[in-house]
């Protein structure tokens, strides 16, 4: 089948899924397969090459062909060659007729592809250099490079938000890419309605109000202030805890364990409870009072999405997309400021009609976010790339 005649028996989407290891990029690359009808977007095969285990986490459907090399599971050198040198063969012997780099890194030579920007904190530098000298803050300065050069070569850029979207192109300048926002969705799980809120006089220390935060502890999240600030409530005589659940960079973890120790010799009000798994997250959220989001850099928080979903009043970092998503359905805070976090938890905790009227906001906000939007709107993307393309009606072409 020669290239031109190829749409007419419909499109061939390649995935590379060869740097999605674990976490929100597999997510979203399995929900995306899970609910998109490719019929709708003359789409009639879609090929994803990965790693053994990221192929293991996508669902089976008649149309996909799930490929492993054995390259992509060999390191990261391993990964970049395959990628550069290799995948541009296979995606051409199997006749299809765009790329799509999900992972946002994409340093071959086939035509078109669309990547994602998914990771803000290499276009951010003040965030960036928190990691000081350090491995991190050279991974994360490759990583821009990497990054800024496949989004100007990519025929299509997908960003999660506006905020998000403008951060990268201040930094690249214009770019010939056609551009999109599409947000990731929700799984089902985590919607719950909005808890009756209670007046704080109706907890104590032997039924304590429980703040959640959940999220890695990391430079850029701040977790460290959230306890400063809830400690300095408790000294108010409020009866709270703190529950904090993620995974942790050593350094900031480190960090986390000097501030704890340095406020309280007790440490029957913060529970480091590390990282739970993603299928069993949303009962942290369901046993939660109030959810809390400290983090400066993001490009699109799940995590506060999940929050406004399963209902829970949210006291949250006023930096980045924060804003964009949540509108005027949080109490906002300087999230490197514990006095201003105490004030904005001081606000939503002793008041129960403010509470109440928030998390039905969020809670309504939450609704806007599925998986099938994102995964249609995305596909229809990508079809729209491919079929321009084919034609030759882009304006880079």
């Amino acid at each position: 089948m020669s290239k031109s005649d190829r749409c007419t028996y419909g499109l061939i989407i390649g995935i590379d899924a060869s740097n999605l290891r674990e976490g929100g990029g597999v997510t979203h690359l399995s929900e995306m397969l899970r609910y998109t009808k490719m019929e709708e977007f003359s789409i009639h095969r879609v090929i994803v090459w990965g790693g053994k285990k990221t192929l293991e986490m996508l669902w089976d459907r008649p149309w996909l062909s799930k490929i492993s090399s054995p390259e992509i599971d060999h390191g990261w050198f391993s990964r970049i060659f395959w990628q550069k040198y290799k995948l541009p063969k296979l995606a051409s012997a199997a006749e299809c007729n765009l790329l799509f780099s999900p992972g946002g890194s994409h340093s071959g030579i086939f035509q078109p592809v669309v990547t994602i920007s998914q990771n803000l904190l290499p276009f951010e530098w003040w965030e960036m250099f928190r990691y000081g000298c350090s491995w991190m803050t050279l991974r994360l300065i490759l990583l821009r490079w990497v990054q800024s050069r496949s989004f100007r070569h990519s025929d299509g850029v997908i960003f999660l938000t506006h905020y998000a979207k403008q951060r990268v192109l201040q930094s690249l300048g214009k770019i010939e890419a056609k551009t999109i926002i599409i947000p990731h969705g929700l799984n089902s799980r985590f919607q719950m309605e909005p808890k009756v809120q209670k007046p704080i006089c109706e907890y104590s220390n032997a039924r304590p109000y429980k703040i959640l935060y959940v999220s890695p502890i990391d430079q850029y999240k701040h977790q460290w202030n959230v306890v400063e600030a809830v400690f300095r409530l408790r000294q108010e005589g409020l009866p709270l805890v703190l529950d904090l659940v993620g995974s942790a960079y050593p350094p900031a973890f480190s960090r986390l364990e000097e501030s704890i120790a340095k406020l309280t010799s007790t440490d029957d009000w913060i529970f480091c409870l590390g990282e739970i798994p993603y299928e069993d997250v949303h009962h942290q959220y369901a046993q939660a009072d109030l959810g809390i989001f400290a983090s400066s850099c993001e490009n699109l928080p799940n995590i506060l999405i999940e929050k406004m979903a399963m209902g829970l009043p949210i006291a949250c970092s006023n930096r980045g997309p924060m804003p964009e998503i949540l509108g005027e359905a949080g109490e906002y805070f300087d999230p490197e400021q514990p006095i201003d976090i105490s004030r904005a938890l001081r606000v939503l905790i002793n008041s129960a009609k403010l509470r109440k009227e928030k998390a039905i906001a969020s809670h309504h906000l939450a609704k806007g976010y599925s998986w099938e939007s994102c995964a249609n709107d995305t596909f229809a993307f990508l079809s729209e790339i491919a079929k321009c393309y084919k034609h030759g009606e882009c304006d880079r072409f």
